[in-house]
């Protein structure tokens, strides 16, 4: 599972390159020592929100099995996981908002500010007791590689996984390639975050 994962990470990252616009994020990194850890280069390669509202058209209580109209009329049948409290209370005609996000960021930290490996970090939350079924989720994938090679003809740059595997990377901005150095490391992190919330029907 975290061989799949650290593959799609870093995946995503060969395919989109790193971005030139410099942002501040939230990561789950492996143990360092007590190094300074200011990035010499940071920024999110891609970054997307999705929320969408539907209504229950029927409901299956046995199942868990929820059908739903989109807001083009469409019908889709999903399963409402444990996570989902209360579903007792959804009823037919409830609306149910649902928000998907996903980004892919990086950090680039000089040798000793991170070490090489792969960590994953989930939290979530549900409804309590008596209140409206919802539920929100989230996990954050970390991939720590080593900077293998710098080719400033071609702006690319040569990561060697945790696993030994070496991955090229297109640059997107090239002036980031005079900040960073062989034997540097970069974090990439992948996070997607998933809620979704039950109102009750409208009279």
């Amino acid at each position: 599972m975290m061989r799949n994962r650290m593959g799609l990470t870093m995946g995503m990252l060969a395919a989109l390159g790193l971005a030139a616009c410099s942002t501040s994020h939230d990561t789950t990194t492996a143990p360092v020592a007590a190094a300074a850890r200011t990035p010499v280069v940071s920024g999110v390669v891609a970054e997307n929100a999705i929320t969408a509202t539907a209504t229950v058209e029927s409901i299956d209580q046995k199942t868990r099995m929820v059908t739903l109209r989109g807001p083009d009329g469409k019908l889709t049948t999903v399963h409402a996981g444990d996570q989902v409290k209360n579903l007792a209370q959804v009823k037919k005609g409830d609306l149910v908002t649902v928000t998907y996000y996903e980004s892919l960021a990086y950090e680039v930290h000089k040798p000793g500010q991170a070490e090489p490996g792969v960590v994953a970090a989930a939290a979530g939350a549900t409804a309590k007791p008596g209140e409206m079924p919802a539920a929100a989720g989230a996990q954050a994938v970390t991939v720590t590689s080593t900077i293998n090679a710098i080719d400033k003809t071609n702006n690319t740059v040569t990561l060697k996984g945790p696993d030994g595997n070496l991955t090229t990377i297109k640059v997107r901005d090239p002036s980031k390639l005079d900040k960073v150095k062989v034997g540097d490391l970069v974090e990439i992190t992948y996070t997607e975050a998933l809620a979704i919330g039950v109102e009750a029907a409208k009279k």
